[in-house]
């Protein structure tokens, strides 16, 4: 579109070097990103890109915007507006605009249609399977299987952990979420009720602390711990450390031992980062062309737009959402039928009865 592009990660381990190396190489595009960098190199390069003064954010996460609106606040003037993909960040983003903080306006990419049914369902579902079977090589048939939250990300990955033959345990703290994964042929349970029986856990609530101490105390050994929420706070890591005493050790790659007292062992993947992205490669491009298509004609629109929308956070216009899945089902040479001028009439009236 013609536009100076500066890229950093959005996760300490999301990045794929290869490909950071590539957009530079053939692309000229400005990356600051290298797989598992700590904490301050993470925030200097997010820093990096906003010292090109941006007149346009799009994020994954929220983490430019809140650098942006706390340590960087003399940049804000140059930014017209932005656009947000993930759940996570479109939920702080929210807290901002309640909080009359949001100093542009933003696009939430997440809320489209063609974004959270796909990209979350279809894409978390199975990058995050990849991402648990290529660090730990386990076998899900026949295995316990517990899934925090139910939101589309949960969904997917019950489909699929379901798929490959194993028992599901849903845990949610929405009663129309819980309701929906147990009509979906899940068991419902607590987190205290689970952590007995499960071998594997996967949190994808967007919230902190949902797997904690007591739980750690109440797993069984050998369980198997992964996060595949935007942040690495849903297992609280500190906690587990505590209860290990330092007694952890790295067994395979992406994959730390940590050993309790009493000698019960308990696996904790990827940190407890974004296991799809630290151990595997992310969702396919397949489904992700429909959230980027989402990003880039939802730019093209604030371009033109920013000047007339107020600080807040919106969903991506329905005819756009509309036109990705257009798009899609052309790539995918799906026709679908139209309707007849009959039925059209029929649609508008209200006095045709029985």
């Amino acid at each position: 579109g013609g536009a100076e592009v500066y890229l950093c990660g959005s996760n300490p381990l999301s990045t794929q070097d290869d490909v950071a190396a590539a957009l530079v190489a053939h692309y000229g595009v400005a990356t600051y990103a290298i797989k598992g960098e700590d904490h301050k190199t993470y925030y200097s390069h997010i820093v990096s890109c906003i010292d090109a003064r941006p007149h346009l954010t799009m994020d994954d996460g929220c983490d430019l915007v809140t650098v942006l609106h706390t340590k960087k606040r003399n940049f804000l003037r140059d930014v017209f507006a932005g656009t947000e993909e993930t759940s996570t960040g479109v939920t702080r983003l929210r807290a901002m605009a309640a909080g009359k903080v949001l100093r542009y306006p933003v696009m939430a990419i997440n809320d489209a249609d063609t974004k959270h049914l796909f990209d979350n369902r279809y894409g978390t579902g199975q990058s995050t399977m990849d991402g648990i079977l290529r660090c730990t090589n386990m076998l899900v048939a026949g295995s316990t299987v517990v899934i925090a939250g139910y939101g589309w990300c949960g969904r997917g990955l019950a489909t699929r952990a379901k798929g490959m033959g194993a028992t599901v345990l849903v845990t949610e703290i929405d009663p129309l979420r819980a309701l929906e994964a147990a009509m979906d042929g899940n068991q419902v349970v607590s987190m205290a009720e689970a952590v007995p029986r499960g071998d594997l856990f996967i949190t994808v609530t967007g919230n902190k602390s949902v797997i904690r101490r007591e739980h750690f105390l109440a797993m069984k050994d050998g369980a198997i711990i992964a996060n595949s929420g935007h942040f690495n706070v849903e297992i609280d890591i500190p906690a587990l450390d505590r209860l290990a005493g330092g007694r952890r050790r790295e067994v395979r790659p992406f994959v730390e031992e940590f050993r309790l007292p009493g000698g019960k062992r308990l696996h904790l993947l990827a940190e407890g980062r974004l296991i799809n992205l630290a151990a595997a490669e992310g969702h396919p491009a397949m489904v992700m062309d429909m959230s980027f298509a989402n990003q880039a004609l939802s730019v093209e629109y604030l371009r033109k737009k920013a000047k007339t929308l107020k600080k807040d956070v919106y969903i991506v216009p329905r005819d756009i959402d509309a036109e990705v899945a257009r798009l899609k089902l052309r790539s995918m040479n799906v026709d679908i039928d139209t309707l007849t001028t009959e039925q059209e009439r029929y649609l508008r009236t209200w006095s045709e009865g029985t």
